[in-house]
């Protein structure tokens, strides 16, 4: 009899986790961090990252409560990727940007800004591949994503290197484009960090070693990233399952330090810090999360201790 009831005890909680993992995929979350990488006697700087919407415009409750994040009064938007689920999604994307266009703000695409999402085995996703699959899909609009954001003064980071004048701050940007589909060409912007900035900021979406380590050889303070939805789907106690990239589980999202001897290593002086945010959205396939809730970080960036 006994035996008889774990099919049934297992059906009844596999149903629950995915109830669950479908709701969990709407409870959108701030995170907030403070960082230690401007110069000694700095002013403190607050930085908006958002990464991963994938936004279908039927998503009115996600337009709606990005929107607000504007309240927050973020002296920057870092927008790292991955903002499209949709042929027609970029006006809704603008749309719940509209106010946080108003503010300084710098960006880089992800694949989901250029091929649209289409069906296939989610289990996939679970598979030790290191992330090197095959990405098609129908091409979306991504120059009129480009055009929109950047016709309110955002900074391309694609392959590209700028500067912005924040307050007193003067910040230095490198970002490249997509790595997950080898769009990346750091080659191409590499160089030392200028001492002249407070700060060098290296920005992407797929948080690839190979990337990491270029931008932290070049003396990058601080890397923002996106791509891994925090594992999506996590074990309590556990974490990640996966990263759909090279970057270890533990640094599946949240803040950690970049050391070029690997993961275990303890951090160097002028190690970067790494932010990986888990994003606020996933696949229209697969819109659920587990353990692992949808989130934009509001990062405060202070004045190191030397």
């Amino acid at each position: 009899m006994r035996t008889s009831t774990l099919p049934l005890a297992a059906l009844i909680a596999g149903a629950a986790g995915l109830g669950w993992s479908l709701v969990e995929a709407g409870a959108f979350t701030l995170r907030r961090q403070t960082l230690p990488v401007l110069p000694s006697g700095s002013s403190s700087l607050r930085v908006l990252h958002l990464s991963d919407l994938h936004l279908v415009p039927t998503q009115q409750r996600k337009i709606d409560w990005v929107r607000g994040l504007a309240a927050l009064e973020p002296d920057l938007v870092v927008s790292t990727g991955d903002n499209l689920a949709h042929l027609e999604a970029v006006p809704a994307v603008l749309r719940s940007h509209s106010e946080l266009l108003q503010l300084p703000g710098v960006f880089v695409l992800g694949s989901n800004d250029y091929y649209g999402p289409r069906m296939k085995n989610p289990v996939r996703y679970l598979l030790p591949s290191g992330g090197k699959r095959r990405i098609q899909g129908t091409r979306l609009p991504t120059q009129d994503l480009v055009d929109g954001f950047s016709a309110a003064g955002w900074l391309n980071l694609n392959n590209n290197r700028g500067r912005l004048k924040l307050g007193a701050h003067e910040l230095e940007f490198v970002g490249v484009d997509d790595p997950h589909i080898r769009r990346d060409r750091y080659s191409e912007v590499s160089g030392p960090a200028d001492p002249s900035a407070a700060l060098t900021v290296g920005v992407l979406h797929a948080p690839y070693r190979r990337v990491l380590d270029a931008m932290a050889a070049d003396g990058a303070g601080l890397l923002l990233a996106g791509h891994t939805h925090g594992g999506q789907l996590c074990v309590p106690g556990y974490g990640a399952l996966v990263t759909n990239c090279d970057l270890d589980r533990k640094r599946a999202k949240g803040v950690s330090r970049w050391p070029a001897e690997g993961p275990d290593a303890p951090p160097r002086p002028d190690d970067p810090w790494l932010h990986v945010s888990a994003g606020l959205g996933a696949s229209p396939y697969t819109p659920v999360r587990f353990a692992c809730r949808p989130e934009a970080t509001l990062l405060t960036l202070t004045a190191h201790s030397s």
